[in-house]
């Protein structure tokens, strides 16, 4: 495996942002050339980036086969869009350099967990406005996500909202923009495939986040797998003892099974489109 940090303040000026690769080795013993990459935004209520949903989820998408990333992206008192530009720009140093990374550049898929979900779901949402394309100086086409993997998302700044978050991603724009951060108004067909995972117990982000986007896929036709499981509170990352808190309150059996089912999910995705 070849691990890479790249410093997102060289692109964008600012930005104190990193993002660290994880690339599996090619072999010619593996008749495997280009594989798909998993970028992570961890959670941490745009306060912090979570530990706990960083690289041990990457090592979960390398025993999968695939390259994984991890971003640490820029958090309070940074505001918007400050953290969706610096995942446009991983998105779009992957597909620049998917020949040296041998990246199935038709594969790049954005997961996010909590604060993370949101800022993944918000990408999905705004990666084809002029504006960032603009901003980041590159084509849209570049920066297009191929499918969303969400972790009990962070969703609308409505009444069901993880106030703390749309507060610390705003900053003094909070009543200005506060519906422009609420994902759920603005689904559409620049939206990509997605999994979305969350619990009926989730103290933190209720449940309902997750419903109101789901609705909105169906909605608008993009294909999406959802699991609710009954058990587990937030921020579970994996929910068994590879990322368990001190208190071992972030295990869930049942929830466990996500990453499997995600599993499944992708490889369904990468095989129909062999």
């Amino acid at each position: 495996m070849e691990y890479i940090k790249i410093d997102l303040g060289k692109e964008l000026p600012a930005s104190n942002a990193a993002v660290y690769l994880y690339l599996i080795d090619y072999t010619q013993k593996i008749p495997v050339s280009e594989r798909p990459m998993i970028v992570i935004c961890p959670g941490g209520g745009y306060a912090y980036t979570s530990d706990r949903e960083a690289e041990m989820i990457a090592l979960q998408f390398l025993a999968m086969g695939y390259h994984a990333a991890v971003l640490r992206y820029s958090v309070a008192p940074a505001v918007f869009p400050a953290a969706l530009l610096e995942l446009g720009k991983t998105v779009a140093l992957l597909r620049e350099n998917a020949r040296e990374w041998r990246i199935d550049s038709t594969k790049i898929v954005i997961a996010g967990f909590s604060a993370g979900g949101h800022l993944a779901l918000s990408y999905g949402v705004y990666w084809n406005r002029p504006w960032v394309a603009e901003k980041l100086k590159t084509d849209t086409s570049i920066l297009q996500p191929n499918a969303l993997i969400l972790g009990y998302p962070v969703v609308t700044s409505g009444q069901h909202a993880h106030q703390d978050s749309i507060h610390n991603l705003l900053g003094d724009e909070y009543d200005s923009k506060k519906e422009d951060m609420s994902l759920e108004k603005h689904i559409g067909q620049q939206v990509p495939r997605a999994f979305v995972w969350h619990t009926y117990e989730d103290a933190s982000v209720p449940v309902q986040n997750s419903l109101l986007l789901v609705n909105e896929l169906v909605k608008n036709h993009i294909p999406t797998e959802f699991h609710m499981f009954e058990k587990g509170g937030h921020g579970l990352a994996l929910a068994n003892r590879l990322t368990m808190t001190a208190d071992g309150s972030s295990i869930a059996a049942a929830a466990a099974e996500w990453i499997h089912l995600v599993h499944t999910w992708l490889e369904e995705w990468i095989a129909a489109a062999v």
